[in-house]
């Protein structure tokens, strides 16, 4: 049954300025657990020690963007489709700055976060049935539409494709180049295209030989890969977002749940600090980039904490129901030639990235040391 809303569309918020200072201004942490295998080290920033978490960036920035465009009047509500993260980011953002939150799930997500959102004062709706084409992804933002059509003067952030997503990670690239002498080689998951977007530019301009590796999960459409039904939520798509900066990755990664599991739990073990899929994801292409290129140095950000995740990732019936504790997990990528000449059920990787309907003519990146691994 889907949850109904209790909002009130004429309440104007009380904003709560106190709480913007704050916004980011996260530690970054040398991670140097075997994921699974030895690796030299590398740095992950890590976001969960934020207050909203990670996209509570950019929901400031894309409610400041509407607000100064006129598009979101003082109080008036905001909706908008979540997995989870950025509802969290837009709780944080509606008090900041006085705006109640609706925001429309599916019953995917996680009765803590439901709990989490809702004890944030977020008003939740849940759809019960993925889109035949789209998956939740569709359903969600069908929904969407549906309630913004009938909520006077909401404003619908468009997390997929509004440019202030990205503008939202300036902070975090300032950050970096703060905390780092010099980088290498970035690693960030993807999802809506936000925090890479918002990072490639900045870190790119301080370190113009900086390379980019994006991380995927399987079963996503973002670079050319045939949307299925997902498992690991928080990074993937099976719509196309146009926040993605295609263009600007050097190479892409495809992970599947089995190796993020494996990487969030050694690293709850051997280095305290995790998350959830997205965080494993990025920590083994991390550590798999800091071992194939020796000397480079390797940073990534674990978007958030584990918390979300006790009754997934780390509940060990849940990874038995899905087979996620018996799988081989591979020493390395399997490479291929370009996003759909496989489709990809593993870990993987592709050095022709364009964007998900692009022809087979995308850019090859130059071989490095490590493209025998």
């Amino acid at each position: 049954m889907t949850t109904t809303s209790t909002l009130d569309p004429t309440a104007s918020g009380t904003a709560n300025a106190d709480l913007l200072p704050l916004l980011g201004g996260t530690p970054l942490a040398r991670i140097r657990t075997a994921l699974p295998h030895p690796h030299p080290g590398f740095w992950a920033k890590l976001e969960c020690l934020g207050a909203g978490g990670m996209k509570a960036r950019a929901a400031v920035s894309m409610l400041r963007g509407a607000r100064l465009r006129g598009e979101l009047r003082p109080g008036a509500p905001v909706i908008e489709s979540t997995s989870g993260t950025l509802g969290i980011g837009l709780a944080f953002a509606g008090q900041a700055l006085g705006h109640p939150v609706l925001l429309i799930g599916d019953r995917e997500l996680e009765p803590a976060m439901r709990q989490l959102l809702r004890a944030h004062g977020a008003d939740l709706y849940l759809v019960e049935r993925p889109a035949v084409e789209g998956g939740w992804q569709a359903a969600r933002l069908a929904r969407l539409r549906e309630v913004l059509a009938r909520t006077p003067d909401a404003y619908w952030p468009d997390q997929y494709n509004n440019p202030d997503n990205a503008a939202g990670y300036a902070s975090t690239a300032t950050e970096l180049t703060g905390q780092l002498d010099h980088l290498d080689v970035l690693v960030c998951s993807v999802g809506t295209g936000g925090h890479s977007a918002g990072l490639i530019g900045p870190l790119r301009r301080r370190w113009p030989a900086l390379r980019v590796i994006g991380v995927d999960s399987v079963g996503s459409t973002i670079f050319g890969q045939p949307a299925r039904t997902r498992l690991m939520r928080g990074l993937g798509s099976s719509i196309h977002p146009r926040n993605v900066a295609h263009g600007e990755f050097d190479e892409v990664h495809w992970v599947g749940p089995a190796a993020a599991v494996d990487a969030c739990r050694r690293l709850a073990r051997g280095s305290f600090v995790s998350g959830g899929w997205s965080t494993g994801a990025v920590a083994l292409v991390s550590a798999w980039a800091a071992r194939v290129e020796p000397g480079a140095i390797v940073a990534t950000v674990f978007p958030d904490g584990p918390h979300r995740y006790l009754g997934t990732v780390y509940d060990d019936d849940f990874c038995r129901l899905h087979g996620l504790d018996t799988c081989d997990l591979p020493a390395r990528p399997m490479e291929i030639p370009h996003p759909r000449a496989v489709e990809v059920t593993g870990w993987a990787r592709c050095r022709a990235v364009g964007g998900p309907l692009t022809p087979r003519r995308a850019r090859v990146p130059a071989p490095h040391s490590g493209d025998s691994a």
